[in-house]
């Protein structure tokens, strides 16, 4: 749950917001943190201390703020001692102040914008874990919803039965695909905005309120691309209300936190809900535990396909436009879906774009940055 704090607060109040508001057509130079810091410092210095407190609860229960390494077969290394119990409860409770203030605002500026919540609509198939229904990130069945409401829920063992990979010659990406009733291969989308269209409730009294709203909002299933954004702040209050259930449970004290491995060595697969979307690992081992096949499908990875929809419809809109803000709007749309930092990050203006318009074969128009 820290890490979700830490990792939505980021994309969100660093990455989204100033697109949305600083506006696509602002001076790219300056639609980024810093520029936000300048037009709302107050929001940003809040913002920047959430995703700090979440960084810190990962450290604390982790061992380390990212990539954390209290994790050990079986469990974790050691107990949660009472000096760290107190120092998450301090944080957390701070945490849920801020993030509750946060939310208010970014909700009220992100619902202001009715043409650009429903400018990149795109009709997909979504992906996501439900715990009885419930939205999980960590423990569940994998449930996949069609635009037709119709949905089918397997355990991640099956996930080549009803998911399959294929290479792209224009991409260094695999593509993953999800299979229709027919067999049909067609895209899919996972993270937040997939997440809230699979399960039927949240199990946190604000973030489950928040859920019926953004229904009336979105409707259901939800295809606006841009309320990426604002499922991605109701996780972010999910898991505000769900860290201060869990330090307020007297088991997090527990000492039994690991059970020694005594089985035999075998293949297997897991799944778990990450930030941007469902994270698949496959593993094949042989007797001696040594891993001799291994698949990852990753979040952004099963979002490819969606995202270069996305950004041609982005495109396609403002070709009319001039080519800063047509460069900007095509940021705009990668930038929904939360990919790597890397390739989500505004670079004072440096994202590396090329746009090339061609008719009947001839170029007609070219935009770089």
């Amino acid at each position: 749950m820290g890490s979700y704090v830490h990792s939505h607060g980021v994309h969100f109040f660093a990455l989204a917001a100033p697109d949305l508001l600083l506006g696509i057509d602002s001076d790219p130079a300056k639609r980024n943190i810093i520029g936000l810091i300048a037009a709302a410092p107050d929001v940003a210095t809040k913002a920047l201390r959430l995703r700090t407190i979440g960084q810190r609860i990962v450290e604390i229960v982790g061992g380390r703020g990212t990539h954390p390494v209290s994790m050990v077969a079986g469990g974790v290394a050691a107990p949660l001692d009472k000096d760290k119990l107190a120092a998450l409860k301090r944080l957390v409770n701070e945490g849920v102040g801020l993030g509750k203030e946060l939310f208010g605002f970014a909700k009220k500026a992100l619902v202001s914008m009715p043409d650009l919540v429903q400018s990149l609509p795109l009709e997909t198939h979504y992906l996501g874990t439900v715990n009885n229904g419930v939205l999980d990130f960590y423990q569940g069945d994998l449930r996949l919803v069609a635009p037709d409401k119709s949905k089918v829920q397997f355990s991640e063992d099956e996930w080549a039965s009803y998911l399959f990979e294929e290479t792209n010659p224009a991409s260094y990406a695999k593509f993953v695909f999800c299979k229709t009733a027919s067999g049909e291969g067609v895209p899919y989308r996972v993270g937040a905005l997939a997440r809230l269209n699979v399960c039927d409730k949240i199990d946190t009294p604000l973030a489950n309120a928040e859920l019926q709203e953004f229904r009336k909002l979105g409707g259901y299933p939800c295809h606006q691309t841009v309320l990426y954004h604002y499922a991605q702040l109701i996780e972010l209050l999910h898991a505000l209300e769900k860290l201060a259930a869990l330090v307020a449970d007297d088991e997090i004290r527990s000492d039994d936190v690991r059970c020694q491995p005594t089985g035999t060595p075998r293949s297997a697969t897991s799944h778990v809900e990450a930030p941007r979307g469902v994270l698949i690992h496959d593993y094949k081992v042989d007797e001696n535990a040594i891993i001799k096949e291994a698949n990852l499908i990753v979040a952004t990875q099963q979002n490819v396909p969606a995202i270069n929809a996305t950004i041609g419809m982005s495109a396609q809109q403002y070709l009319d436009k001039p080519d800063a803000f047509l460069l900007n709007a095509i940021e705009v749309g990668i930038r929904c879906y939360d990919p790597c930092l890397s390739c989500a990050t505004h670079r004072v203006g440096e994202m590396k774009l090329d746009v090339v318009v061609r008719k009947n074969g001839e170029t007609v128009r070219r935009a770089r940055r």
